[in-house]
């Protein structure tokens, strides 16, 4: 539902307060870095243009006295951007200002701004969107934050923790108002804890609590009139399940970032290797992502379904283009047209297919080479406690040690299985632990992921003695369930945010576990299944005592779930799933995601100096260019010249038609004409001319961002 999906509800936050601002009158939108990226993310700069904007600056760089032009800031709220926002008020640099925050504005940067004299007589306008956060799909929000797994978790990080904490239920509570949301707040509270970071749930809960009461006390139209049911905010963390970021996902999406070398950052891109296809261009790295439909479609596939529905799409593909298929007829005028008409889609969807089909046999061959098949089937046992046949498995200490004498299972592998071995075992002798590091032919140094695993509440060390059983399923044991023939053995584990969005749905969620902020105000409602939860007292007035089970027809309830220190893909497939199968709509936010190779790494610094890893909060802080604070000074006009002016033949000359290297001149008939953005090597023009009779001209684009959408 496109309704629903996280990146069009902030598209559409955007580009409506672009659009209600200083309405039918040219502006100049100024973003800084951090805001930059929110915007490049899911707005197009078409879109933006489109709404009367003249140009788009960045406000740490160089621009032009704009004296005459109303400016549009949407800003990040931090010091360094304030101090730019209020040397750009000095100069007084546009006519006008309209001020929007991303998120709100600490008490203290308000109270500068609330101060300021040029402030207040050139702003005309204020507003908080609440979009601090990316969304990476329709139902997957990431705060792009991997530092917080450190920051959370690191013991010599204790005294980040809490303004950590406040920055993150900042985020979150941005999440909620952006859906339209004021949930009721459950959150993870482990039983029998042996970790200092069991607590980081419920103070997390309680801050988010504090920041949501806050906006509603001070947001009367929040929450917004709706016929959905009350959201639930779930908020856990990823002491919740130590198996799933360790264990081998064979879903497509899970895997490739398990296995291929994808490169991550604003966007996720793949480049095939030379040898494999020459329909994609082997210097370019190819985008995944939500404009990809094979993506959406295909990407929580099982891996031994996919190939084969990759080529029967294929084929049909081609089959609806029948005039790309060499027949051996002479061409003619009309086959030609047909061809040329299609030819882009065709060229993009050949793209697609390729590129996908050669992920996908990239990611079967490491299969084989790796013998994952043989791994996979041991870490099923040792993450369900159950074999295949839904008993208790017999023999796993010698299946793990015939594993790791295995050549072709690679030490990466081969620490995982450790872990999971220990994990199943909660908690090996020590020496049965530096054994199995001697025997795998591991470096001594990976044996502090092991031992940093306590700091996530894992049992490590156990006694000769000790009589506690091995682990158990999460939140109980699993049971024994019947599989289709379609369903792979090598899946038969299931995340434990699963596990608890079922408990959840079906109103069977264990209160001790998870606890509400509110238990005398949210108990009752937030047990209740579906068919009887309501947000009337928050949203209408409509009786709920004649309400029947939901259909696919009635409004759904919003989940929001928050997994602190990073979520992984099998966690986001199985939010999708409980969408799909409980007629919810789940949305996972997360600090960032995690791959196996990521997770290892960053459980592995939890031992190392503090001062190696890279912390924002131990970085000198950023502070506004020095250029902002030069007086500028208005250009004197050109002296008179007694001389007529003479045509510019030299120019005419110069000038080629089809060289998009020199523009044509502005006479009126360009749709845009905006000035170069600073730092370029033109000078900067006026104010921008649009010929509104001429629909059909290309705008002039300034390829602010960094691609095109």
């Amino acid at each position: 539902m496109a309704g629903s999906s996280a990146i069009t509800i902030q598209q559409n936050i955007i580009l409506d307060t672009v659009r209600g601002t200083d309405q039918g009158e040219w502006k100049v939108l100024i973003l800084d870095a951090g805001s930059r990226k929110l915007v490049h993310g899911v707005v197009r700069e078409d879109d933006i243009l489109e709404l009367n904007v003249a140009n788009i600056e960045q406000i740490e760089e160089r621009r032009p006295l704009n004296k005459e032009m109303d400016a549009v800031y949407l800003l990040s709220p931090r010091p360094h951007i304030l101090d730019c926002l209020m040397a750009d008020l000095e100069q007084r640099r546009y006519r006008r200002v309209f001020l929007i925050w991303t998120s709100l504005l600490p008490l203290d940067l308000q109270q500068r701004l609330d101060r300021s004299a040029v402030a207040k007589q050139q702003i005309v306008y204020t507003s908080v969107l609440n979009v601090d956060y990316y969304p990476r799909e329709s139902r997957l929000i990431t705060f792009r934050d991997p530092w917080s797994f450190p920051t959370l978790f690191h013991p010599a990080c204790n005294h980040l923790v809490r303004q950590h904490m406040e920055n993150l239920a900042q985020k979150i509570v941005s999440v909620c108002v952006s859906l339209g949301e004021y949930p009721t707040i459950r959150y993870y509270n482990p039983q029998k804890p042996s970790h200092e970071a069991s607590i980081l749930c419920s103070h997390l809960a309680r801050f988010v609590q504090t920041h949501l009461d806050q906006h509603a006390k001070y947001n009367t139209d929040f929450p917004p009139p709706s016929p959905r049911p009350r959201g639930l905010l779930l908020i856990a963390d990823r002491t919740l399940d130590l198996f799933a970021p360790l264990l081998h996902e064979f879903t497509y999406q899970a895997m490739v970032h398990d296995l291929l070398p994808l490169t991550e950052g604003e966007k996720v891109y793949y480049k095939p290797a030379a040898n494999q296809t020459e329909t994609i261009d082997r210097g370019k790295d190819s985008e995944i992502g939500e404009k990809d439909d094979i993506w959406i479609k295909y990407r929580h596939l099982h891996m031994k379904d996919l190939l084969d529905e990759l080529v029967k799409d294929f084929n049909a593909f081609k089959a609806q283009n029948p005039q790309f298929a060499d027949s051996g007829d002479p061409a003619t005028i009309n086959t030609i047209k047909d061809m040329l008409a299609g030819l882009p889609r065709f060229q993009q969807g050949k793209e697609a297919y390729s590129l996908h089909l050669s992920m996908t046999q990239d990611a079967m061959n490491i299969f084989q080479e790796r013998r994952l098949a043989d791994l996979a089937s041991v870490e099923q046992s040792l993450a369900t406690g159950l074999d295949e046949d839904d008993k208790k498995p017999k023999n796993l200490a010698d299946q793990v040690i015939r594993l790791l004498d295995d050549d072709a299972i690679q030490s990466p592998d081969r620490l995982r299985l450790i872990i999971q071995y220990l994990l199943y075992r909660d908690g090996l002798l020590p020496t049965d632990i530096q054994k199995l590091l001697a025997h795998a032919r591991l470096p001594a140094q990976d044996s502090e992921v092991i031992y940093n695993l306590e700091l996530l509440g894992a049992h490590i060390n156990r006694a000769v003695k000790d009589t506690r059983p091995v682990a158990q399923y999460p939140f109980g044991k699993r049971e024994a369930q019947a599989r289709s023939a379609s369903e792979s053995g090598l899946s038969r584990f299931e995340p434990a945010l699963k596990v608890v969005l079922q408990g959840q749905c079906r109103g069977a969620l264990d209160e001790l576990t998870f606890p509400f902020t509110k238990p005398h105000l949210d108990a009752a409602e937030g047990l209740m299944g579906q068919e009887n939860l309501s947000q009337a007292s928050l949203r209408s007035a409509k009786p709920t005592w004649a309400r029947t089970r939901p259909s696919n027809l009635e409004p759904r309830q919003r989940i929001i779930v928050f997994m602190a220190g990073g979520a992984t893909y099998s966690e986001s497939r199985a939010c999708y799933e409980i969408s799909q199968s409980l007629n919810k709509d789940v949305y996972l936010t997360t600090t960032h995601m995690l791959t196996p190779n990521l997770y290892l790494r960053q459980v592995g610094d939890l031992s190392v100096d503090r001062r190696s890893l890279d912390l924002p909060a131990d970085r000198p802080k950023p502070r506004a260019p020095d250029h902002l604070f030069e007086k500028e000074m208005q250009a004197p006009p050109p002296p008179a010249s007694s001389q007529k002016p003479q045509p510019p033949l030299q120019g005419l000359k110069q000038m080629r038609i089809s060289d998009e290297a020199h523009p044509r001149p502005n006479n009126g008939n360009m749709k845009h004409h905006q000035p170069p953005l600073p730092g370029s090597s033109s000078s900067a023009g006026g104010r921008l001319t649009k010929d509104r009779d001429k629909e059909g001209e290309k705008k002039k684009k300034h390829h602010f961002f960094s691609s095109k959408r």
